[in-house]
Protein backbone atom coordinates (compact mmCIF):
# COMPACT_ATOMS: atom_id res chain seq x y z
CA UNK A 1 0.00 0.00 0.00
CA UNK A 2 1.57 3.23 -1.12
CA UNK A 3 0.86 6.75 -0.20
CA UNK A 4 1.21 9.60 -2.44
CA UNK A 5 0.93 12.85 -0.68
CA UNK A 6 -0.49 15.33 -3.13
CA UNK A 7 -2.92 17.41 -2.72
CA UNK A 8 -5.67 15.28 -3.23
CA UNK A 9 -4.35 13.08 -0.43
CA UNK A 10 -3.80 16.28 2.47
CA UNK A 11 -7.23 16.69 1.89
CA UNK A 12 -8.48 13.59 2.06
CA UNK A 13 -6.21 13.62 5.84
CA UNK A 14 -7.54 16.71 6.73
CA UNK A 15 -11.26 15.50 6.43
CA UNK A 16 -10.64 12.22 8.23
CA UNK A 17 -9.08 14.10 10.68
CA UNK A 18 -11.81 16.46 11.30
CA UNK A 19 -14.34 13.38 11.20
CA UNK A 20 -12.23 11.81 13.89
CA UNK A 21 -11.94 14.56 16.31
CA UNK A 22 -15.73 14.53 15.76
CA UNK A 23 -16.10 10.84 16.97
CA UNK A 24 -14.00 11.16 20.21
CA UNK A 25 -15.08 14.45 21.35
CA UNK A 26 -18.70 14.29 20.66
CA UNK A 27 -18.42 10.27 21.52
CA UNK A 28 -18.76 10.96 25.10
CA UNK A 29 -20.90 13.35 24.94
CA UNK A 30 -23.69 10.94 22.99
CA UNK A 31 -22.20 7.94 25.19
CA UNK A 32 -23.57 9.79 28.27
CA UNK A 33 -27.02 10.65 26.69
CA UNK A 34 -27.07 6.74 26.14
CA UNK A 35 -26.39 6.30 29.78
CA UNK A 36 -28.66 8.49 31.03
CA UNK A 37 -31.72 6.13 31.86
CA UNK A 38 -29.14 4.48 34.18
CA UNK A 39 -29.30 7.34 36.16
CA UNK A 40 -32.78 8.11 37.55
CA UNK A 41 -31.29 10.31 40.48
CA UNK A 42 -32.16 13.95 39.55
CA UNK A 43 -28.97 14.88 41.69
CA UNK A 44 -26.47 12.62 39.37
CA UNK A 45 -28.43 13.43 35.98
CA UNK A 46 -27.55 17.37 37.12
CA UNK A 47 -24.18 16.32 37.79
CA UNK A 48 -23.72 14.12 34.13
CA UNK A 49 -25.10 17.42 32.77
CA UNK A 50 -23.38 19.63 34.27
CA UNK A 51 -19.68 17.90 33.41
CA UNK A 52 -20.03 18.50 29.54
CA UNK A 53 -22.06 21.34 29.44
CA UNK A 54 -18.85 23.66 29.13
CA UNK A 55 -17.98 22.06 25.98
CA UNK A 56 -20.29 20.08 24.41
CA UNK A 57 -21.76 22.61 22.26
CA UNK A 58 -18.50 22.92 20.69
CA UNK A 59 -18.58 19.61 19.29
CA UNK A 60 -20.07 19.63 16.21
CA UNK A 61 -17.57 22.14 14.74
CA UNK A 62 -15.90 19.53 13.60
CA UNK A 63 -18.21 17.40 12.14
CA UNK A 64 -19.74 20.94 9.70
CA UNK A 65 -15.82 20.79 8.91
CA UNK A 66 -15.86 17.19 7.63
CA UNK A 67 -18.76 17.52 5.89
CA UNK A 68 -17.67 20.93 4.30
CA UNK A 69 -14.47 19.85 3.53
CA UNK A 70 -15.86 16.85 1.48
CA UNK A 71 -18.23 18.94 -0.08
CA UNK A 72 -15.48 21.26 -1.29
CA UNK A 73 -12.43 19.26 -1.72
CA UNK A 74 -14.19 15.81 -3.10
CA UNK A 75 -17.37 17.29 -4.57
CA UNK A 76 -17.91 13.91 -6.92
CA UNK A 77 -18.01 11.77 -3.49
CA UNK A 78 -20.13 14.06 -1.96
CA UNK A 79 -23.12 13.64 -4.59
CA UNK A 80 -22.39 9.52 -4.55
CA UNK A 81 -22.31 9.20 -1.12
CA UNK A 82 -25.42 11.66 0.69
CA UNK A 83 -28.85 10.24 -1.76
CA UNK A 84 -27.07 6.83 -0.37
CA UNK A 85 -27.13 7.92 3.36
CA UNK A 86 -30.02 10.32 2.98
CA UNK A 87 -32.13 8.23 5.77
CA UNK A 88 -29.27 7.73 8.60
CA UNK A 89 -28.07 10.80 8.52
CA UNK A 90 -31.55 13.04 8.31
CA UNK A 91 -32.54 10.67 11.93
CA UNK A 92 -28.86 11.79 13.12
CA UNK A 93 -29.46 15.78 12.76
CA UNK A 94 -32.95 15.30 14.20
CA UNK A 95 -31.86 13.26 17.15
CA UNK A 96 -28.44 15.95 17.45
CA UNK A 97 -31.42 18.50 17.12
CA UNK A 98 -33.92 16.94 20.34
CA UNK A 99 -30.63 16.51 22.01
CA UNK A 100 -29.52 20.02 21.67
CA UNK A 101 -32.71 21.58 22.45
CA UNK A 102 -33.23 19.26 25.87
CA UNK A 103 -29.61 19.61 27.04
CA UNK A 104 -30.83 23.68 27.53
CA UNK A 105 -34.47 23.08 28.40
CA UNK A 106 -34.43 21.09 30.83
CA UNK A 107 -33.08 23.03 33.56
CA UNK A 108 -35.78 25.83 32.98
CA UNK A 109 -39.13 23.52 33.48
CA UNK A 110 -40.40 21.76 35.78
CA UNK A 111 -39.86 18.31 37.35
CA UNK A 112 -42.90 16.61 35.05
CA UNK A 113 -41.58 18.56 31.86
CA UNK A 114 -37.65 18.32 33.49
CA UNK A 115 -38.12 13.79 32.77
CA UNK A 116 -39.85 14.85 29.49
CA UNK A 117 -36.78 16.61 28.20
CA UNK A 118 -34.58 13.64 29.61
CA UNK A 119 -36.33 11.58 27.70
CA UNK A 120 -35.84 13.57 24.56
CA UNK A 121 -31.89 13.58 25.41
CA UNK A 122 -31.26 9.72 25.83
CA UNK A 123 -32.81 9.41 22.77
CA UNK A 124 -31.65 11.77 20.62
CA UNK A 125 -28.11 10.96 21.78
CA UNK A 126 -29.24 6.86 21.03
CA UNK A 127 -30.71 7.77 17.98
CA UNK A 128 -27.93 10.73 16.64
CA UNK A 129 -25.25 7.34 17.75
CA UNK A 130 -27.26 4.68 16.49
CA UNK A 131 -27.31 6.58 12.50
CA UNK A 132 -23.90 8.06 12.64
CA UNK A 133 -23.17 3.75 13.16
CA UNK A 134 -25.35 3.02 10.34
CA UNK A 135 -24.12 5.24 8.05
CA UNK A 136 -20.71 4.46 8.65
CA UNK A 137 -21.58 1.00 7.58
CA UNK A 138 -23.53 1.67 4.79
CA UNK A 139 -20.27 3.83 3.14
CA UNK A 140 -17.89 0.81 4.37
CA UNK A 141 -19.89 -1.76 2.78
CA UNK A 142 -20.05 0.34 -0.51
CA UNK A 143 -22.54 1.50 -2.62
CA UNK A 144 -23.90 1.67 -6.12
CA UNK A 145 -22.55 3.74 -8.65
CA UNK A 146 -23.13 4.19 -12.15
CA UNK A 147 -20.79 6.53 -13.96
CA UNK A 148 -20.77 9.56 -11.56
CA UNK A 149 -24.25 8.98 -9.89
CA UNK A 150 -25.47 6.96 -6.97
CA UNK A 151 -28.13 4.49 -8.90
CA UNK A 152 -28.76 2.11 -5.50
CA UNK A 153 -31.79 1.84 -3.88
CA UNK A 154 -33.40 3.93 -0.96
CA UNK A 155 -33.19 1.10 1.77
CA UNK A 156 -29.30 -0.04 0.47
CA UNK A 157 -28.34 1.25 3.83
CA UNK A 158 -30.41 -0.99 5.79
CA UNK A 159 -28.24 -4.16 6.00
CA UNK A 160 -27.13 -6.88 8.98
CA UNK A 161 -23.82 -5.28 8.97
CA UNK A 162 -24.83 -1.41 9.00
CA UNK A 163 -26.93 -2.84 12.20
CA UNK A 164 -23.73 -4.23 13.17
CA UNK A 165 -21.85 -0.96 12.72
CA UNK A 166 -24.49 0.57 14.87
CA UNK A 167 -24.69 -1.19 17.57
CA UNK A 168 -20.86 -1.26 17.77
CA UNK A 169 -20.67 2.38 17.89
CA UNK A 170 -23.32 2.69 20.61
CA UNK A 171 -21.77 0.30 22.52
CA UNK A 172 -18.47 2.65 22.07
CA UNK A 173 -19.61 5.96 22.56
CA UNK A 174 -21.47 4.68 26.00
CA UNK A 175 -17.69 3.26 27.09
CA UNK A 176 -16.64 6.68 26.06
CA UNK A 177 -19.21 8.18 28.43
CA UNK A 178 -18.48 6.16 31.32
CA UNK A 179 -14.84 6.56 31.35
CA UNK A 180 -15.66 10.70 31.08
CA UNK A 181 -17.94 10.42 34.09
CA UNK A 182 -14.69 8.13 35.96
CA UNK A 183 -12.60 10.89 35.24
CA UNK A 184 -14.89 13.68 36.39
CA UNK A 185 -17.19 12.37 39.03
CA UNK A 186 -16.92 11.62 42.89
CA UNK A 187 -18.63 9.04 44.96
CA UNK A 188 -21.30 6.59 44.04
CA UNK A 189 -21.54 8.34 40.68
CA UNK A 190 -18.41 7.27 39.74
CA UNK A 191 -17.99 4.01 41.34
CA UNK A 192 -21.58 2.78 39.19
CA UNK A 193 -19.50 4.69 36.18
CA UNK A 194 -16.54 2.22 36.76
CA UNK A 195 -18.99 -1.17 37.41
CA UNK A 196 -20.26 0.34 33.81
CA UNK A 197 -17.03 0.95 32.20
CA UNK A 198 -16.11 -3.00 32.86
CA UNK A 199 -19.49 -4.50 31.03
CA UNK A 200 -18.91 -1.71 28.02
CA UNK A 201 -15.52 -2.73 27.81
CA UNK A 202 -16.27 -6.32 26.63
CA UNK A 203 -19.52 -4.87 24.95
CA UNK A 204 -17.19 -2.79 22.90
CA UNK A 205 -14.29 -5.58 22.41
CA UNK A 206 -16.89 -7.73 21.24
CA UNK A 207 -18.38 -5.57 18.43
CA UNK A 208 -14.44 -4.55 17.13
CA UNK A 209 -14.32 -8.65 16.57
CA UNK A 210 -17.37 -8.94 15.14
CA UNK A 211 -16.71 -5.82 12.76
CA UNK A 212 -13.57 -7.23 12.01
CA UNK A 213 -14.43 -11.04 11.14
CA UNK A 214 -17.54 -9.24 9.13
CA UNK A 215 -15.72 -6.48 7.30
CA UNK A 216 -13.18 -8.79 4.84
CA UNK A 217 -16.42 -10.59 3.84
CA UNK A 218 -17.98 -7.31 2.11
CA UNK A 219 -15.31 -6.92 -1.01
CA UNK A 220 -12.10 -9.24 -2.02
CA UNK A 221 -10.35 -5.95 -2.04
CA UNK A 222 -10.81 -5.84 2.14
CA UNK A 223 -9.52 -9.40 2.55
CA UNK A 224 -6.44 -8.81 0.29
CA UNK A 225 -5.50 -5.89 2.21
CA UNK A 226 -5.83 -7.02 5.64
CA UNK A 227 -4.38 -10.73 5.03
CA UNK A 228 -2.03 -10.70 2.20
CA UNK A 229 1.70 -10.84 2.23
CA UNK A 230 3.42 -7.57 2.33
CA UNK A 231 0.00 -5.85 3.48
CA UNK A 232 0.44 -7.94 6.19
CA UNK A 233 3.25 -6.14 7.59
CA UNK A 234 1.58 -2.68 8.08
CA UNK A 235 -1.80 -4.31 8.63
CA UNK A 236 -0.73 -6.45 12.20
CA UNK A 237 0.52 -3.55 14.41
CA UNK A 238 -3.33 -2.75 14.57
CA UNK A 239 -4.82 -5.87 16.32
CA UNK A 240 -1.29 -6.12 18.32
CA UNK A 241 -1.93 -2.46 19.37
CA UNK A 242 -5.35 -3.25 20.39
CA UNK A 243 -4.42 -6.36 22.66
CA UNK A 244 -1.85 -3.76 24.38
CA UNK A 245 -4.48 -1.17 24.74
CA UNK A 246 -6.99 -3.58 26.06
CA UNK A 247 -5.12 -4.80 28.68
CA UNK A 248 -3.93 -1.73 30.17
CA UNK A 249 -6.96 -0.29 30.22
CA UNK A 250 -8.42 -3.45 32.09
CA UNK A 251 -5.31 -2.76 34.36
CA UNK A 252 -6.57 1.09 34.62
CA UNK A 253 -10.36 -0.38 35.73
CA UNK A 254 -8.89 -3.16 38.27
CA UNK A 255 -6.60 -0.13 39.92
CA UNK A 256 -9.24 2.39 39.95
CA UNK A 257 -7.19 5.08 37.52
CA UNK A 258 -9.48 7.61 37.24
CA UNK A 259 -7.73 9.34 34.18
CA UNK A 260 -6.25 6.62 32.61
CA UNK A 261 -9.49 4.67 31.35
CA UNK A 262 -10.69 7.02 29.49
CA UNK A 263 -8.23 8.55 27.76
CA UNK A 264 -7.08 4.46 26.81
CA UNK A 265 -10.83 4.09 25.15
CA UNK A 266 -10.02 6.97 23.13
CA UNK A 267 -7.13 4.91 21.82
CA UNK A 268 -9.18 1.87 20.60
CA UNK A 269 -11.16 4.34 18.92
CA UNK A 270 -8.25 6.17 17.07
CA UNK A 271 -6.78 2.13 16.51
CA UNK A 272 -10.36 1.07 14.74
CA UNK A 273 -10.29 4.45 13.11
CA UNK A 274 -6.87 3.24 12.12
CA UNK A 275 -8.33 0.10 10.80
CA UNK A 276 -11.58 1.45 8.97
CA UNK A 277 -8.62 4.21 6.99
CA UNK A 278 -6.53 1.15 5.82
CA UNK A 279 -9.32 -1.14 4.43
CA UNK A 280 -10.78 2.32 2.25
CA UNK A 281 -7.74 3.39 0.96
CA UNK A 282 -7.40 4.56 -1.63
CA UNK A 283 -11.04 4.66 -1.87
CA UNK A 284 -13.15 7.58 -1.05
CA UNK A 285 -16.36 5.85 -2.22
CA UNK A 286 -15.10 1.81 -1.39
CA UNK A 287 -14.16 -0.15 -4.55
CA UNK A 288 -15.76 2.71 -6.75
CA UNK A 289 -14.32 6.07 -6.43
CA UNK A 290 -10.71 6.97 -5.37
CA UNK A 291 -10.17 10.28 -3.67
CA UNK A 292 -7.86 11.17 -7.03
CA UNK A 293 -11.13 10.45 -9.27
CA UNK A 294 -13.86 12.35 -6.71
CA UNK A 295 -11.29 15.61 -6.24
CA UNK A 296 -11.99 19.23 -7.03
CA UNK A 297 -9.69 21.01 -9.28
CA UNK A 298 -6.01 21.20 -7.79
CA UNK A 299 -6.24 25.11 -7.55
CA UNK A 300 -9.20 25.07 -5.66
CA UNK A 301 -7.75 22.81 -3.02
CA UNK A 302 -4.97 24.66 -2.76
CA UNK A 303 -6.62 27.80 -2.32
CA UNK A 304 -8.74 26.21 0.67
CA UNK A 305 -5.90 24.85 2.19
CA UNK A 306 -5.22 28.44 3.58
CA UNK A 307 -8.22 28.74 4.94
CA UNK A 308 -7.85 25.33 6.74
CA UNK A 309 -4.14 26.18 7.81
CA UNK A 310 -5.59 29.38 9.91
CA UNK A 311 -9.19 27.38 10.48
CA UNK A 312 -7.70 24.30 12.77
CA UNK A 313 -5.27 25.45 14.57
CA UNK A 314 -8.24 28.10 16.17
CA UNK A 315 -10.40 25.81 16.69
CA UNK A 316 -7.98 23.06 18.42
CA UNK A 317 -6.99 26.20 20.14
CA UNK A 318 -10.34 27.17 21.84
CA UNK A 319 -10.98 23.67 22.55
CA UNK A 320 -8.11 22.76 24.20
CA UNK A 321 -8.51 26.07 26.41
CA UNK A 322 -12.25 25.49 27.04
CA UNK A 323 -10.98 21.85 28.48
CA UNK A 324 -8.02 23.15 30.17
CA UNK A 325 -10.47 25.84 32.09
CA UNK A 326 -13.39 22.91 33.16
CA UNK A 327 -10.28 20.31 33.84
CA UNK A 328 -10.90 18.25 37.05
CA UNK A 329 -13.97 16.93 39.08
CA UNK A 330 -17.27 18.15 38.97
CA UNK A 331 -19.16 18.18 42.42
CA UNK A 332 -22.64 18.54 43.70
CA UNK A 333 -22.90 22.02 44.69
CA UNK A 334 -21.64 22.95 41.63
CA UNK A 335 -22.33 23.61 37.78
CA UNK A 336 -22.25 24.79 34.52
CA UNK A 337 -26.05 26.14 35.08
Amino acid sequence: MTVSFDVATIWAFIIAFAVFVYVVMDGFDLGLGILFPLFPEKSDRDVIMNSVAPVWDGNETWLVLGGGGLMAAFPLAYAVLMPAIYTPVIAMLIGLVFRGVAFEFRWRTTQVERNRWDIAFAGGSSVAALAQGIALGAILQGVHVEGRHYAGGWWDWLTPFTVLTGISLVAGYALLGATWLVMKTEGGLRDKAYRLSWLLLFAMLGAIGAVSIATPFLHVQYAQRWFTWPNLILTAPVPIAVAAVTIMLLRSLAVRQDYRPFFLSLALFALSYAGLGISMYPYIVPQSITIWQAASPERSQIFMLFGVAVLVPLILGYTAWAYWVFRGKVKPESGYH
